[in-house]
């Protein structure tokens, strides 16, 4: 199982790399560029095989030579930033629809998250996709599509066999 972990913690960091995580977004928006970057930094060195990505800051994924940068729906286009990044950096997008969905794709990003598919505390006001609906749209596009909201070690098989690529998450690490 393909597995994504978000956070603003370096030892959070290091416990999703030491479970396999491929993926590790370095999500801290409440931190200015220079914290962010040591942050990013700091991640770098705990990742182990896992690829960095930094959340919606192409500027500080790129001084600290993290790996990738993860867009928020209605972001700048990745295809826009192709000719910026290097040729192996990753392009994620966060999607709530099918509209973003295809979009995404559309504009060349490398994978989406998608969700809420089940209800969260974090955004309870967000109605979740449901697996069904998750998985209908997960096969709907050629590219990884990973299952985000509400995803606990009990239903992330139940994604996986849905359509997911992988599992993504944030509270999924912190325990």
């Amino acid at each position: 199982m393909l597995l994504y972990c978000i956070t603003d913690s370096v030892e959070i960091a290091a416990r999703a790399a030491g479970m396999g995580a491929g993926m590790i977004q370095i999500r801290a928006k409440q931190l200015c560029a220079r914290d962010l970057l040591h942050l990013t930094s700091a991640t770098l060195r705990v990742a182990g095989n896992a690829r960095v990505l930094v959340n919606s800051r192409l500027d500080v994924a790129l001084a600290a030579g993290a790996h990738g940068v993860h867009l928020p729906a209605g972001s700048i286009s990745p295809k826009r930033l192709r000719g910026i990044v290097p040729a192996q950096f990753l392009i994620g997008v966060s999607t709530h629809s099918a509209e973003e969905l295809c979009k995404a794709e559309a504009e060349g990003a490398d994978f989406t998250v998608l969700g809420p598919v089940f209800p969260t505390r974090s955004h309870p006001d967000a109605p979740p996709l449901g697996l069904e609906r998750f998985g209908a749209l997960a096969r709907s596009v050629a590219i990884p599509v990973y299952a985000l909201g509400g995803v606990t070690r009990a239903n992330a098989a139940d994604c996986i066999a849905a359509g997911a690529a992988g599992i993504a998450g944030i509270s999924f690490f912190a325990r």
